[in-house]
C-alpha cells in the first residue's frame, strides 16, 4: 500500500515545522501581514494549530480538523489572486528550505489549488 502524502511529507512534526515557518514568513510580508493584524498570541496559536490539523487531515494523517470550512473562514477578507500567489511563493520557499522534493511540492500545491476558489474572493 502506498504511503500517504502525510507520511511522505514526514508526518505531524514536519507539517508543524512547515506551518510554523510559513506563518513567520506570511506575518513578515507587508502585503499579507494585514490578515494577521489584531490577532493576539493566543489567536495566532489557535490559527497555527488549525492549519496544522487541516493539513494533517487533508494529506491523509490521523488529525481531525475542527475548524470552519475555508469559504466561511476567508469570506470578507478580500484576498485576491496576488495575495494567493504571494502566499504560495512563501510556501514554496519554506518547502525548499526543508528540502521537500519537487514531486511532493507539486502534490501539496494541487491540494491547495483545490481550495483556492474558497480562499480568493477577488480576481
Amino acid at each position: 500500500m502506498a504511503a500517504t502524502l502525510y507520511e511522505r511529507l514526514g508526518g505531524y512534526d514536519a507539517i508543524a515545522a512547515v506551518v510554523d515557518s510559513l506563518m513567520v514568513r506570511l506575518g513578515d510580508d507587508r502585503r499579507l501581514a494585514k490578515y494577521f493584524a489584531g490577532h493576539g498570541d493566543d489567536s495566532k496559536k489557535r490559527l497555527r494549530q488549525l492549519q496544522v490539523d487541516m493539513i494533517c487531515q487533508a494529506t491523509g494523517g490521523p488529525c481531525i480538523y475542527l475548524g470552519r470550512d475555508m469559504l466561511v473562514v476567508h469570506k470578507g477578507l478580500g484576498i485576491d489572486g496576488i495575495d494567493w500567489q504571494t502566499a504560495i511563493t512563501h510556501l514554496i520557499g519554506v518547502l525548499d528550505s526543508f528540502n521537500v522534493s519537487d514531486e511532493l511540492q507539486k502534490e501539496v500545491l494541487r491540494l491547495l489549488n483545490s481550495i483556492k476558489s474558497d480562499v480568493v474572493e477577488k480576481p
